[in-house]
């Protein structure tokens, strides 16, 4: 079995491109059914049945194992059994017709526009590390990227004449996206400091090593700014959530901004229409007098 999956990362590595993230979390998955395959004396893949995979999702979910977490374990089972089948190392999948047991659907926590702009309109002093993170902040905030898509981002893929971003995203797909007035003025006041790190590649973001940030310091440079601007905490992912949501209660164009944040399904941008939906209902429940309730016995 662990020869098999070795040969399957391999091929998510090389042929796919999967990132070295996504490999290790479908790494992590695979490792705990083949610790489950051993103790219950199943000798390879072509012999865990459904009704075993059953019993494993049911075994994490008993400890603590969230539905997300579960789905995936699920999800990397099936890529690894088509491949399989593909290689005709197997002629089934356990997975087909299991589903993870469905669990409270976390809506994603976003700063409201007001944050926001506190987050970003602060003053900046000008030295390296100041317009760089400046940099960093606005153009998550603006066109809604990925850590790992700003991380990777070299030189050649902005155009801020056009005021545009090339990003390779999930799957190497490619998509372009508009980067922002304020986004496009933080970059070029970073761009006239950027020498000053003697920069080693084309990366946009650089250390003063003039090496490519990675991507634990530009979480870091995040989560120092979410405290010292609005004492709170603040990660990448909250600022890519805020732009989507932001331009989805502006548009109402979920395909859009779906498009923009480069989902394969829409159904994985609904989540902000929950968030708008949430938004809404506050503003009806302070302001509509029919909304409030009376603190009094029912007559």
């Amino acid at each position: 079995m662990e020869r098999q999956l070795e040969a399957y990362c391999a091929h998510l590595r090389n042929e796919r491109q999967v990132s070295e993230h996504t490999l290790l979390a479908y790494r992590r998955d695979l490792d705990k059914v083949i610790e489950y395959c051993n103790s219950q004396g199943i000798g390879g893949w072509g012999a865990l049945q459904a009704p075993q995979l059953r019993q494993l999702i049911a075994r994490q979910h008993h400890h603590g194992q969230s539905s997300r977490s579960l789905a995936r374990l699920l999800s990397a089972v099936r890529g690894l059994y088509r491949y399989l089948n593909r290689e005709g190392l197997c002629q089934h999948d356990p997975a087909t017709g299991l589903s993870a047991p469905k669990g409270e659907r976390r809506l994603p926590k976003v700063l409201d526009t007001d944050r926001a702009l506190q987050l970003l309109d602060g003053g900046v002093d000008d030295d390296f590390i100041a317009r760089r993170d400046q940099a960093i902040l606005e153009l998550f905030y603006s066109s809604g990227l990925r850590l790992s898509e700003l991380n990777n981002l070299d030189l050649e893929q902005l155009d801020l004449a056009a005021g545009l971003v090339q990003v390779l995203g999930k799957g190497s797909k490619t998509r372009v996206l508009p980067v922002g007035r304020k986004a496009r003025e933080a970059l070029q006041a970073w761009f006239k400091l950027r020498g000053i790190g003697g920069p080693l590649d084309s990366a946009v973001f650089i250390t003063r090593q003039g090496k490519r940030m990675s991507p634990r310091a530009i979480q870091l440079r995040v989560k120092t700014a979410g405290e010292r601007e609005l004492g709170q905490h603040l990660h990448p992912h909250m600022l890519r959530h805020s732009f989507a949501s932001h331009v989805l209660e502006s548009s109402q164009d979920l395909r859009a901004v779906q498009e923009m944040l480069g989902h394969a399904d829409i159904s994985t941008t609904q989540i902000y229409t929950h968030l708008d939906f949430q938004h809404l209902a506050a503003v009806y429940d302070s302001a509509h007098p029919r909304a409030k309730r009376s603190k009094g016995k029912d007559s």
